[in-house]
């Protein structure tokens, strides 16, 4: 979709296309985490830039415990933290460290669609489960893929595409199947998502909720830095093998050819990561948005968080709709590239008069598909 939104702003001209594909935050760092980064190339401290071990500075991983103490209530230090080249690159240091050939990881759709590659590379295999009407896990689900393969839960949330939230009694479930599981299975939160939420929604903190649980996350969207692939992984203290996941994912990381996480944005997030963007004007854009495609006649389930919407399609087939769509020239992403056929995702990192404009041409493009009704096009 991006070479075609290219392809159409050079046939029509760039006022004619409206792309709503990448996920790409058009919003500046905050000049907290910019001026954190200037002080930190202006300092005359040795050695800032140099190698350290590969988990990350320790005092880094001080500073991200800390802030995981503050929020759960549970003892992390420095060595329950590793520093990661992104979200990315955290999920694929621990699926290294836990699977073998032929193993499986469960995760519910809608999903990133990364998801299916990660644990590929690794001789995995990517088990995906519908979920409820509401988008949010069903459990009963989850507990039926399981098999003697298995070896993590992959979960998102706020999730990437729908931006919905899993609300605590999700994650109280996914702790009393794992409880009752033959073999120990791991849930991963994936939460590059985490601070952008909007109507004073709090997203369950899970390790409190999930004894053996593993957050893998970044400040690619929190920070609006998606291009400088900084995050980290958190055993929970309450996992009896956190030591063991630390060591092998220090390894797995190491061996991937990650190395380390940057050390001037390790620095920089040790001192500002707490910092957040202005989710408002996400916020304005989520309800133009579903607001809009709601009066269109569209079904959607309402996000609360992230910057994505996640409409169903008026036909069963979402490429199809997807290329309609393109005609009037909105870009979106087809549904099915995320598990869920039917819907198709539209990001929200675009400016306000994008919306504005496009909304005809859903309008015009939900009119066309309507005498079809959810039955495949042609």
């Amino acid at each position: 979709m991006f070479e075609e939104g290219a392809r159409l702003k050079e046939e029509r001209g760039a006022d004619k296309v409206f792309d709503f594909t990448l996920g790409n935050p058009e919003i500046e760092p905050p000049p907290a985490v910019l001026a954190a980064a200037q002080r930190v190339l202006a300092s005359k401290t040795p050695h800032l830039h140099a190698y350290m071990p590969n988990a990350g500075h320790v005092r880094v991983r001080d500073a991200v415990a800390a802030r995981l103490r503050a929020a759960t209530g549970l003892d992390y230090t420095a060595n329950h933290v590793i520093m990661t080249v992104g979200a990315g690159a955290a999920l694929n240091t621990v699926l290294k460290a836990i699977l073998d050939p032929g193993d499986e990881v469960i995760t519910v759709a809608p999903f990133f669609a990364e998801y299916t590659f990660y644990a590929q590379n690794h001789g995995g295999r990517l088990v995906v489960v519908p979920p409820k009407q509401d988008l949010t896990p069903d459990i009963a689900r989850i507990a039926a893929a399981i098999t003697p393969r298995t070896r993590a839960i992959l979960v998102n949330s706020p999730n990437n595409p729908s931006g919905v939230i899993y609300p605590a009694s999700s994650f109280v479930e996914i702790e009393e199947l794992l409880t009752r599981a033959e073999q120990p299975i791991v849930l991963i939160s994936d939460e590059p998502y985490r601070a952008l939420v909007f109507d004073d929604v709090i997203p369950p903190e899970v390790p409190p909720l999930v004894t053996r649980s593993i957050i893998a996350t970044s400040w690619s969207k929190s920070l609006a830095l998606a291009g400088e692939r900084i995050g980290y992984l958190a055993f929970s203290p309450r996992m009896a093998e956190a030591a063991e996941l630390f060591e092998a994912c220090t390894f797995t990381s190491r061996v991937l050819g990650f190395v380390n996480a940057p050390a001037l944005w390790q620095w920089v997030v040790a001192e500002v990561g707490d910092q957040v963007i202005d989710v408002g004007p996400y916020r304005e854009k989520r309800d133009l948005m579903y607001e809009g495609l709601r009066r269109i006649g569209y079904e959607c389930v309402k996000p609360q968080g992230a910057f994505y919407v996640f409409p169903r399609t008026p036909i069963d087939d979402d490429v199809a709709f997807v290329r309609w769509l393109a005609e009037e020239g909105v870009l979106t992403v087809p549904g099915s590239g995320f598990g869920m056929p039917g819907h198709i995702r539209i990001s929200l990192t675009v400016e306000r008069e994008t919306i504005v404009r496009a909304l005809p041409g859903f309008g015009r493009t939900f009119a066309k598909a309507r005498p079809a009704g959810r039955r495949s096009a042609d």
